[in-house]
């Protein structure tokens, strides 16, 4: 008889499938927990610094300053629009750096609470959420400095900013879609967050940051063209770049190799995590 009463207040769940780590509505339940983690890492990420939030500033800014003084010495063109090189680079760094730093941060997010993966259950997936949320602020921050930036050279704005949210939305999930194959992977296998930053340093190199999409597609011939456009961020920081400055629209064909890339990457990231997290708890 005791054994019956213990026994009804117990829910039995059955095996879940690898869609189900991605339940939207079990994800806002621990939306709490996901505010901890983020302020959590927040706490964490400046402590014991000097200059604190001043290094989400300092990293875009540096890399402006090199590649501006790269290009000038070595004669390059690497803008088309006519913007100054500080406010058209800056305005691409800043949300790269949201990549960057994301993308990092929440490929170790697993491992680094293995034990509350291992002890505690709630839905995975949170922590590499939670562990973008800290690059949001800094990125907030850094658009104050690339505002300052368009002020000093009396650069303004359109109607096209009304598109920034949307873009911005879009730069995220991709960002979360690399996030979510990285941290899976790493939670098994280490050597994923050593390879990490060596494969955002290429990318660094291979999107449109330091450069504008313009200056580089006349260059290239259409196959070369539709192999860079593969990667999901060239479409995504080209139209930031329209939104924010009022370049020239990117093209078409670009933008739509972008939107399928980004699609794929997001729809088997997820699937791929819902199917190895299941071997967190015994691997990680």
């Amino acid at each position: 008889m005791s054994t019956n009463s213990s026994t009804d207040d117990l829910t039995w769940f059955g095996r879940r499938t690898v869609w189900d780590s991605i339940n939207v509505m079990e994800i806002g339940r621990f939306r709490s927990l996901i505010w901890q983690f983020a302020l959590r890492d927040l706490k964490v990420r400046y402590r014991q610094t000097l200059i604190g939030a001043l290094w989400a500033v300092i990293q875009p800014v540096v890399t402006m300053i090199v590649f501006g003084m790269l290009f000038s010495t070595l004669d390059g063109r690497p803008t088309t629009s006519g913007l100054p090189y500080a406010v058209t680079s800056l305005c691409a760094l800043i949300f790269w750096q949201f990549v960057a730093t994301s993308v990092v941060a929440a490929t170790q997010s697993i491992s680094m609470n293995a034990q509350l993966v291992q002890k505690v259950y709630f839905p995975k997936i949170i922590l590499p959420l939670a562990s973008m949320i800290p690059p949001l602020v800094d990125l907030a921050i850094a658009a104050v400095v690339l505002i300052g930036v368009m002020l000093w050279y009396g650069v303004g704005v359109s109607l096209q900013i009304l598109w920034l949210p949307v873009i911005a939305l879009g730069l995220f999930l991709t960002a979360l879609a690399a996030a979510l194959w990285f941290s899976a992977m790493n939670a098994l296998y280490r050597d994923v967050q050593y390879t990490v930053p060596f494969l955002i340093s290429i990318g660094l190199l291979a999107s449109p940051v330091t450069y504008e999409l313009a200056a580089v597609l006349e260059r290239m011939s259409p196959t070369v063209q539709f192999v860079y456009c593969l990667n999901p961020f060239v479409g995504l920081l080209s139209l930031i770049r329209w939104s924010i400055l009022d370049t020239t629209f990117p093209p078409l064909i670009p933008l739509i190799i972008s939107g399928i890339g980004t699609t794929i990457l997001l729809l088997s990231g997820i699937y791929n995590f819902g199917r190895m997290e299941r071997l967190f708890t015994d691997r990680v």
